[in-house]
């Protein structure tokens, strides 16, 4: 089998694949709106015949009008082509007031697909492993899903009615060809075969160009993220960014363009060969038929009826072909989405799952944890062990990459290790229910999100289970320090934090950890997470905030991740985290009594802080 002949075969075997896509695009709009969708399906039956019968009343027309030419005569002799003449407009009256209700109905059943697929989009968005989101394929897929999927489910059922459309008028009108003779149905179906090649080609080369430049479309992307987010406005100026991402950005958009040129002149160029073709056979099947015309085999409105049935079917072939090109573009880029939507979590619940233990009467222990990151071999944290006892404060120091903050996320199983077990009470939390061992957890992370909500809000979103209540949300900005924050804004607590939206004010780094820190506070829940809570803050707001917090963790268990001593020293009981095991634990004065690397940093630290900048 020669190469060519193999890639064929090869793209044919890719199309019949995706065939079920189709199917799975049926399923989805129907369960969304099954009664548009019912009344759509009979609008195309009712088009598709349409123009066969405009066919035969032109045919008609045509023919009673040949005895009239130049007889002259009144209403009698009149009557018959006017009426055809006033059904034919009927019908073209009726074709465009269906056309115009297929409109309304198929942007209908597009809004409705869209926001369903926008939930089914979120809810595995929010089901998906967070493993996943760090992926480089999440990001290619959402942006394939964002910027071509969302039609893709009603433009591939459009292509089907389109095909189902198409496919009744056209076996009409090769049943009107039939009787000029057997080849001429052949002869238009010839006619369009270069078509056919054109269009699947196209479709093949423009699905391969656009998974493949995926990639840098997303490049395209984030420079142009760089160059106008509020985020980074500030070092693009200072560091004069701009001319440098700039240039990153045309290159890009420059190779793009350019391919997506040569494309579009590769169809252009065998496009027009490919209507060439078509001409020139059409033009001499419709010579011979008025050949033929000429010597008495057919009337005037039989050519006329001909050279309608023949321009229409080669439009319908045409339009045909290129509506299977477009259902099968569809369903190769639908083929992302379902992939998507298939994903299954590997962070599960068992069944059944057992409740927490309430209250908490232990705490929380890792046992000979061990972990590694979705596609690093390296162990973040090995054969780890843990105690954090109820009712305390632990704090765990270490050095940046010492697998700190990771005992957050595995808490919270946002990760599951490869070996050990996390306990509260001694349960493993892999037996419990996902949402009820989180809801065991207020947490502050080391990058907390900036909600574009009220100051109100932000804090009350800590905890939705629960009705906002001014008082709980005022204490726990108290208890935060972010109270002066509030107070400073022209609404107070009903001020809308962030630029996204019109009225917005902004919060300095500080203001906005505290504001997370608060919302973190406003949760009730037993055990109290916190990644590096005063790392935005200055000595003396740190210094405050510690004496709320120990005030506030009276009665609850708080792990503090810090790289802080002076935070640190504040915990009941300080564990040293090295490389993804413990190497000393203690209360501060221990530890600096023990001579160890806590202490010799603790002495470092303090001794830098004494000289200050003077002294340097």
């Amino acid at each position: 089998m020669t190469r060519t002949a193999s890639q064929v075969l090869e793209r044919a075997r890719k199309g019949l694949g995706q065939l079920p896509q189709l199917g799975r695009a049926l399923v989805l709009v129907w369960g969304v709106a099954p009664r548009l969708t019912t009344v759509w399906a009979g609008l195309l039956v009712v088009q598709g015949l349409l123009p066969v019968v405009a066919v035969y009343l032109t045919r008609g027309l045509v023919d009673s009008l040949v005895p009239l030419m130049g007889a002259g005569g009144g209403w009698p002799r009149a009557r018959t082509p006017l009426l055809l003449a006033a059904a034919l407009a009927g019908v073209v009256l009726l074709t465009e007031v269906l056309q115009a209700v297929g409109r309304w109905i198929r942007v209908a059943q597009a809004e409705a697909v869209k926001d369903r697929i926008s939930t089914l989009l979120h809810e595995k968005a929010l089901a998906a492993d967070l493993a996943y989101y760090e992926s480089p394929e999440y990001f290619d897929q959402l942006h394939l899903i964002r910027y071509e999927v969302y039609e893709r489910p009603t433009a591939l059922l459009e292509n089907g009615g389109a095909l189902m459309q198409n496919a009744l008028t056209l076996v009409a009108m090769l049943v009107v060809l039939v009787r000029f003779g057997v080849w001429v149905p052949l002869a238009l179906a010839a006619s369009t075969l270069p078509a056919l090649w054109v269009v699947m080609r196209s479709v093949v080369r423009h699905h391969e160009w656009r998974v493949r430049t995926t990639p840098d479309e997303r490049r395209a992307n984030y420079y142009d993220w760089v160059l106008t987010s509020l985020e980074n406005a500030p070092e693009v100026r200072l560091f004069h960014l701009g001319p440098h991402f700039q240039k990153l950005f045309a290159a890009v958009r420059a190779r793009l363009a350019g391919e997506r040129v040569e494309l579009a002149r590769f169809e252009g160029a065998a496009g027009l060969g490919a209507a060439a073709l078509a001409f020139l056979l059409g033009g001499v099947t419709l010579g011979w038929v008025v050949w033929r015309a000429l010597h008495g085999a057919f009337s005037l409105g039989d050519v006329a009826m001909f050279y309608q049935a023949f321009t229409q079917g080669q439009r319908l072939l045409r339009t045909l072909l290129e509506t299977v090109g477009q259902a099968y573009g569809n369903s190769l880029f639908l083929g992302t989405l379902f992939a998507f939507l298939a994903l299954e979590p590997k962070v599960v619940e068992r069944t059944p799952a057992l409740p927490p233990p309430i209250p908490l009467a232990r705490g929380v222990r890792f046992k000979d944890v061990t972990f590694a990151y979705p596609g690093n071999q390296r162990p973040v944290l090995r054969a780890f062990n843990l105690e954090i006892p109820v009712g305390k404060v632990v704090a765990v120091v270490g050095e940046n990459g010492a697998g700190k903050s990771t005992l957050i996320k595995l808490l919270c199983r946002l990760y599951d290790p490869q070996e050990g077990a996390i306990e509260l009470d001694g349960v493993d939390i892999r037996a419990l229910g996902l949402a009820d061992l989180r809801r065991q957890f207020a947490v502050l992370f080391q990058q907390p999100v900036r909600f574009n909500a009220s100051f109100a809000d932000n804090i009350a979103l800590g905890d939705l289970a629960v009705p906002a209540g001014e008082q709980a949300i005022v204490a726990a900005a108290r208890a935060a320090g972010a109270d002066e924050a509030a107070s400073r804004l022209p609404h107070g607590y009903r001020t809308l934090l962030g630029k996204w939206f019109e009225g917005g004010a902004d919060l300095s780094v500080g203001e906005w950890q505290r504001v997370a820190l608060a919302r973190a506070f406003y949760r009730q829940a037993p055990v109290i997470l916190l990644d590096e809570p005063t790392s935005a803050m200055d000595s003396w707001a740190e210094n405050d905030w510690m004496t709320r917090f120990r005030a506030l963790a009276e009665e609850r268990t708080a792990l503090v991740i810090t790289h802080r001593f002076t935070t640190a020293m504040r915990a009941d009981v300080i564990h040293v985290m090295h490389a993804g095991r413990i190497l000393e634990s203690g209360t501060h004065r221990e530890l600096v009594a023990l001579g160890g690397r806590y202490a010799v940093s603790w002495e470092a630290q303090m001794r830098h802080a004494a000289e200050g900048p003077a002294a340097r």
